[in-house]
C-alpha cells in the first residue's frame, strides 16, 4: 500500500504540473456532485486522451480496492489494532478519491490540496499499523 500510495502521489504531482484538464468536459461543473463525478471519472479514463491522468485514476481505483482488501484481511485475521489502522487508511484513500473527483468536476485547487491530505492520512495510518505489535509476523 505504501508503495502504491507514493506512486499515486508522484503521478498526481505529474498531473498537476504537466496536464491541463479542460474546464469543459463531460461531468465538468455539474449541478450535483455524484452524477458529475461518474461522468468526470469515466471521461478521465476513457475519453480524455491524457495518459498521466488515466494512470492517476487507475492507480486511485487500485488503491481503493487494495485498501478494502487490507481492511478485510486485518479484520479476518483478528488484528484489532491493524484493523483500526487499515480503517483509517481506507478513510484517507476515500477522502483523496472524492476530492480527486471534485477536482475533475470543479477544477478547484483546494480539492487538490485535500487529495494530498487524504494521501497523508492513509500513509500515516498504514505506517502506524505496521508499528503495532503483531502487525508483522515473524516466519
Amino acid at each position: 500500500m505504501a508503495l502504491l500510495l507514493v506512486t499515486q502521489f508522484l503521478v498526481g504531482i505529474a498531473v498537476a504540473l504537466f496536464v491541463q484538464i479542460p474546464r469543459h468536459h463531460p461531468g465538468a461543473n455539474p449541478p450535483e456532485y455524484f452524477g458529475g463525478s461518474v461522468q468526470s471519472v469515466t471521461w478521465a479514463l476513457l475519453g480524455s486522451g491524457l495518459p498521466w491522468l488515466v494512470v492517476h485514476v487507475v492507480v486511485g481505483i487500485l488503491l481503493f480496492g487494495f485498501a478494502i482488501a487490507l481492511l478485510v484481511t486485518a479484520i479476518r485475521g483478528g488484528r484489532r489494532g491493524f484493523a483500526w489502522a487499515a480503517g483509517f487508511g481506507l478513510v484517507g484513500v476515500i477522502a483523496a478519491g472524492f476530492n480527486g473527483a471534485s477536482f475533475l468536476n470543479y477544477n478547484e485547487d483546494f480539492s487538490s490540496m485535500l487529495m494530498s491530505g487524504g494521501f497523508a492520512v492513509a500513509l500515516t495510518a498504514y505506517f502506524i499499523g505496521l508499528l503495532l505489535p503483531g502487525s508483522i509476523e515473524a516466519r
